[in-house]
């Protein structure tokens, strides 16, 4: 068997493994999803075994506890009020596994709620309230405009300008992460999950929104000159240290739009005076003291949802299963590392 089909059979098996509506998204991607993640590599690099976005993590075992407002929102057993147990995973955005922790770049949170019956939610949650491109169309143009020119090995900087001012929206993640310190810990930072879905309740009536993880203790960022005396690998450690000393937690909050609100684009946030509901609240019990843990092999894919949770007509979101299950299959060849 070549490496091609070797790769394409594992990923979908793993596609299979999240279900027939992930597969089914897998079979109708709109863009090659070997060539999206090909593509992740040229520009991000190529690690063996580590995940092609969020490459540096940590696993986590977590509780989640439902609020009435929640039941009241949704049919999802997640909101029960019951304890539901969690798997997560804390990471910085991109390919590299060495990447700096001191960086004004992405923080990752990402979830899985195993609840009863079998059921599972994954969760996909970044520290910035929109995502890097529109559609998968535009994702993949603006990775292939950060390729490497072959003679200078760096971007050509007329390419990557003449993208980004075509596709403006590109540009919008940067721009807030640039606003925003360097947090000071896993737990400091919010986490928003950037696509709208559908909370369907008990006499099938849907609330759109889109929500965020709030940290309980609040936020906290670095100045530039606490950022570099921390140094480039201080997060794991800090957030281990926090949660056995008790109290990292956040609040699972759900934005909900109105009449004329856009859900299907994640890089357009609700207005901000929408009103929010806390749907619960979810405590860190636990961080894996070394590179193993419950979280190696999970994709974390947002499509993957309980009855009671429906996705909307947002491209990117539809389109994340495919390359997920690639990555994924990639990964179960090479070896699959944290």
């Amino acid at each position: 068997m070549t490496r091609y089909c070797a790769t394409t059979a594992l990923s979908l098996a793993a596609a299979a493994a999240l279900g027939a509506p992930a597969l089914a998204q897998a079979q109708a991607a709109s863009v090659d999803p070997n060539r999206m993640v090909d593509t992740f590599e040229r520009v991000g690099g190529k690690y063996d075994g580590y995940r092609r976005s969020g490459a540096k993590g940590v696993c986590a075992v977590a509780e989640f506890i439902g609020s009435a407002d929640g039941r009241a929102l949704s049919t999802a057993s997640a909101f029960s009020g019951r304890p539901v147990p969690v798997i997560a995973r804390f990471s910085v955005g991109g390919g590299n596994p060495k990447a700096p922790d001191n960086a004004k770049s992405q923080r990752n949170m990402a979830l899985q709620f195993d609840l009863p019956g079998g059921e599972t939610w994954q969760l996909g949650n970044i520290s910035a309230p929109v995502f890097g491109a529109a559609t998968p169309e535009q994702l993949l143009g603006r990775l292939e405009s950060l390729l490497p020119d072959p003679e200078t090995k760096k971007p050509n900087p007329e390419r990557v300008k003449a993208f980004a001012d075509a596709n403006p929206e590109v540009l919008l993640q940067g721009k807030h992460f640039a606003t925003q310190p360097v947090p000071a810990s896993y737990d400091a930072v919010n986490y928003w999950g950037v696509h709208g879905f559908g909370f369907v309740d008990a006499a099938g009536r849907k609330q759109f929104g889109k929500w965020v993880f709030e940290p309980v203790g609040g936020t906290l960022g670095l100045s530039d000159e606490e950022a570099k005396a921390r140094g480039s690998d201080f997060l794991f450690d800090e957030l281990r240290q926090r949660v056995a000393a008790g109290g990292v937690a956040f609040d699972f909050k759900l934005q909900l739009a109105e009449a004329g609100d856009r859900i299907d684009s994640a890089v357009t946030p609700l207005p901000e005076q929408r009103k929010k509901l806390t749907l619960g609240r979810l405590t860190i019990k636990s961080v894996a003291a070394d590179a193993s843990g419950p979280c190696l092999g999970i994709a974390f894919n947002p499509m993957v949802l309980p009855k009671g949770i429906e996705p909307s007509a947002d491209p990117m979101l539809a389109a994340r299963a495919a390359p997920y299950a690639v990555s994924q299959g990639r990964r179960l060849i090479e070896g699959a590392k944290q």
